[in-house]
Formats: structure tokens, sequence, C-alpha cells
């Protein structure tokens, strides 16, 4: 039993060009390499972000949505990574 399917897939030629590159420099030995791990890398972003959503982003718009007072408005953000962007600033 055959445990790859062969696939025919059109590119644009930036992407095109980006693939025949990694196999031309010996970063790939094909070009079937390269779209194989730019999946597994996509598949990792997509692990992650499930994982992100699951556990944070899903809990703190629960815990909102439970007690809105808790919410910060644009302008209290803004001020604090102003504040953040400052400090930071102000060591290098």
């Amino acid at each position: 039993m055959r445990t790859t399917q062969q696939f025919s897939i059109t590119l644009p030629n930036q992407m095109a060009d980006l693939v025949k590159a990694k196999v031309a420099t010996g970063e790939y030995a094909t070009e079937s390499e390269v779209i194989r791990d730019g999946l597994r890398i996509l598949m990792t972003r997509d692990r992650v972000v499930e994982k992100w959503l699951a556990e944070q982003a899903g809990p703190a718009c629960d815990a909102l949505r439970s007690d809105p007072a808790k919410a910060v408005t644009v302008a209290q953000v803004r001020a604090t990574l102003a504040a953040e962007r400052k400090k930071v600033t102000a060591t290098t």
C-alpha cells in the first residue's frame, strides 16, 4: 500500500522560483521536500494557534464576558505600550 500521493500544483512564479532556489542551493534535495517542509511548518503553526485559542484567547474572552468591568480601553493599552517602549528606549 502506498503511503504517498502525487499532486500536480500550480504556484505563482515567485513561489516557484523560491522552491527552485531552495533545491539549487542544496538546502533541499527535491521540490517535493521543500513543499513537504512548508506543509509541516503550516501544520505546526495551526497546532500552536489552536492551542493558544483554547488555552488563552478563549478563557480570556469568557472571563471578559463574565465580568466586562475587567476590560481595558484602547487608550489604556496604548498608554501601557508607550510606557513600556519608553522603558526599553531608556535602557538602550
